[in-house]
């Protein structure tokens, strides 16, 4: 019974692990990100756009570009880089556990 349950926690470990992972960035609105601009020189359109009600998004040095589901942890970080930890699945980062600057 032991080694069932022991078996049973490092195969959720695992998984859990699996789709944990990191998106370096900067935090930048949908709409002007798939027009390919960004960063810093973006900042203020960015901040603007997204407190307007632009979907924030995040775009990476070589031009990825990440959907966020959890809007509001990405907000606040409109137009900087950053580094978000959370559950990256393909194109999207679908939970955040945290965002740092970078």
């Amino acid at each position: 019974m032991k080694r069932l349950l022991t078996l049973l926690i490092l195969t959720l470990t695992v998984t859990a692990l699996c789709f944990a992972g990191s998106v370096t960035g900067y935090v930048t609105d949908a709409k002007c990100a798939k027009a390919g601009k960004a960063g810093e020189a973006h900042a203020g359109c960015a901040k603007g756009c997204i407190g307007g009600g632009e979907a924030a998004v995040i775009v990476t040095e070589d031009g990825k570009i990440y959907e966020v589901a959890d809007q509001d942890k990405v907000k606040g970080h409109a137009g900087a880089k950053v580094t978000v930890m959370g559950k990256v699945e393909g194109m999207k980062i679908s939970s955040i556990d945290s965002v740092k600057a970078s």
